[in-house]
């Protein structure tokens, strides 16, 4: 019924864009013949409100993914440079953050592993909202910062990375069945910087599936139900996305231009000395709004990339 209603509503969009360019039309005509100045410049601002119209709808073409209506899981990973790269982690999770409270989504941390003077080493969010997962598959990938290190005493400019990866929310017997042989589940004592941080029982939950070696841990909440719950959605979310990443290596292969979205191959270029600057390399989108940028404006780097998919 979801499906049903999302459908009616694209159908009746276009069925209203194509009256009102009809009627436009119609009255492009009259003007034309009563020589009407005042018509023809209503019938021209009509005319770019159409276009506008036409330019979204087009766009959400590009949202047609089996899984891009659906919520969207972001997990972030600091990479190898230490603090530096696990402060740009956390940079990243708040740029997300900010994204997702311009789109008028809702956020919510699932998991956080601190880093050990600052940022952070990996955070799990669950993005929701229609449409969250075909957004943000755009931003899946290594993104890379330039900057004066604020770690360094010598001031040096010192370059960190951190990898994105996106996956679509999905259900367990739905989207995909977990036969629970194929898991172990390992209770621990969730970490903490000390004090009152530190749980005394053990309510955090580790689940291996054997079959793939996938592991996901979860220690944010301070009940094992809650931690094994959320930790069973992360590795639902991450088996599905095994599955779609080996059909779309099996037909990018085919095509020649399969390339991998891990480490290695970055999506983004964040510059913040000598100058300002933030480009993606994948569509070739660049602007000196770094500020901005981090701040949750990413829509044009979003926009510029799923149109590029379109057809391939």
């Amino acid at each position: 019924m979801k499906t049903l209603a999302a459908l009616n509503t694209q159908v009746a969009e276009w069925k209203g864009l194509y009256e009102q360019s009809d009627s436009a039309c119609e009255l492009l005509d009259l003007a034309i013949i009563d020589g009407d100045r005042e018509m023809l410049t209503g019938i021209l601002g009509e005319s770019e409100d159409i276009r506008t119209k036409l330019g979204e709808l087009e766009f959400q073409l590009t949202l047609s993914g089996k899984y891009d209506q659906r919520d969207a899981i972001l997990a972030l990973h600091a990479g190898a440079g230490g603090v530096d790269s696990q402060d740009w982690a956390s940079m990243l999770m708040r740029m997300y953050i900010r994204w997702s409270e311009r789109k008028g989504f809702k956020s919510e941390v699932l998991d956080t592993s601190s880093g050990e003077e600052a940022g952070i080493k990996s955070a799990v969010i669950q993005v929701s909202g229609d449409y969250a997962y075909g957004h943000l598959k755009a931003e899946k990938g290594v993104h890379r910062l330039v900057r004066i290190s604020p770690f360094d005493n010598d001031h040096a400019r010192h370059t960190s990375f951190a990898l994105a990866e996106i996956l679509p929310k999905v259900e367990e017997g739905v989207d995909v069945q977990i036969n629970p042989d194929d898991l172990r589940v390992d209770v621990f004592r969730a970490g903490g910087h000390g004090g009152q941080s530190v749980q005394k029982n053990s309510t955090a939950v580790r689940i291996t599936h054997i079959p793939t070696n996938t592991v996901v841990t979860c220690q944010n909440e301070r009940s094992q139900h809650q931690n094994r719950e959320i930790a069973m959605r992360i590795l639902t979310a991450r088996l599905v996305e095994l599955e779609r990443q080996k059909k779309e290596k099996k037909m990018a292969e085919l095509k020649g231009d399969h390339i991998s979205a891990e480490w290695g191959n970055q999506i983004r270029s964040y510059v913040l000395h000598p100058y300002q600057m933030v480009k993606d390399h994948r569509t070739g989108v660049e602007t000196s709004g770094t500020d901005r940028v981090l701040d949750g404006d990413i829509d044009e780097f979003i926009t510029a990339y799923l149109t590029s998919q379109v057809g391939r």
